[in-house]
């Protein structure tokens, strides 16, 4: 007995010098951003350096910082082309989305997985397939000698490739399936209790879709949108091989500025044109990303 509580005291008393023992300070180890250094390096060389060259450039004006450049950069021909290219990338981004929005529903509501697999495949493949060799996919079938332009006679009717309209369904070929990506995993969301239930208190599809499924589904369908804009405001290469100066587009006119085509030393002019073209994109980034995490917290 009298062991047991020389054996309990002293387990004690140890216990409460453990409590009271400080405990040695170790090395703290590294903080989360520690592991992403490198990629915030990167960062900062590709995407920093070249930021910090163009706002440098568009503010220069003779050897001293003006905003010459900008004020420049927004009348004449270079607002002409600013303006095209939200014009096209609106009408694009409008019309990419209505009928990507159509062919993934399809595909979703589709009993065929292998058909859902086809399509949601090609989708990935043709939203990355852009440039020179699109241009030359659609000179080769709707150009002036395309295959079906001399078949079908589309230049009997006014048909060109070489216009705003041309530019447009070439454009579509890689925004569609870009929009079928965005819009199908939102579409998959959608539960099937709640149809059900709609239907069971007497809805219409019609109904369902304009009470219950639509309003779930605006956030995607918006941020899509926007990110089909923002894919059209920026492409270059399929426009420079495909119609050249015939529609005035931003890009076209910075590279114009840039390479002296039409005026020599428009190079500061060419980077206060790219710093327009930042500034949508800022703009484009902050109405999609509210519009992504608001789908996401509805479709999770």
């Amino acid at each position: 007995m009298t062991s047991s509580l020389i054996t309990s005291s002293s387990s004690g008393a140890g216990a409460a010098t453990d409590v009271r023992r400080p405990r040695r300070r170790g090395l703290k180890a590294p903080g989360p951003w520690l592991a992403a250094l490198p990629l915030l390096a990167f960062v900062a060389l590709a995407f920093g350096l070249p930021a910090v060259a163009m706002f440098n450039g568009a503010l220069t004006v003779n050897g001293s910082y003006g905003l010459g450049n900008l004020d420049q950069s927004l009348h004449g021909a270079y607002r002409t082309a600013l303006l095209g290219s939200l014009k096209l990338a609106a009408v694009t981004a409008g019309i990419g989305s209505v009928l990507g929005l159509l062919l993934a529903q399809a595909v979703v509501t589709s009993r065929g997985r292998a058909l859902r697999e086809a399509v949601l495949t090609a989708s990935g493949v043709l939203a990355n397939f852009g440039g020179v060799p699109l241009a030359f996919a659609f000179v080769a079938t709707l150009g002036n000698a395309g295959v079906l332009t001399t078949r079908l006679g589309l230049d009997r009717h006014g048909w060109s490739l070489y216009s705003f309209w041309g530019l447009t369904l070439t454009y579509l070929y890689f925004l569609v399936p870009l929009m079928v990506l965005t819009v199908a995993p939102a579409l998959d969301g959608l539960r099937p209790q709640w149809r059900e239930a709609a239907l069971n208190s007497g809805a219409s599809a019609w109904q369902y879709w304009r009470h219950v499924g639509i309003p779930v589904l605006l956030p995607t369908l918006l941020g899509g949108f926007v990110l089909l804009f923002g894919s059209a405001f920026a492409a270059y290469a399929t426009a420079a091989a495909m119609v050249g100066s015939s529609v005035p587009l931003v890009t076209l006119q910075i590279a114009d500025a840039l390479s002296g085509n039409v005026l020599i030393g428009q190079e500061n002019v060419a980077l206060a044109l790219s710093l327009d073209m930042v500034l949508v994109a800022v703009l484009v980034m902050a109405v999609h990303l509210p519009l992504q995490r608001r789908s996401a917290r509805w479709l999770a």
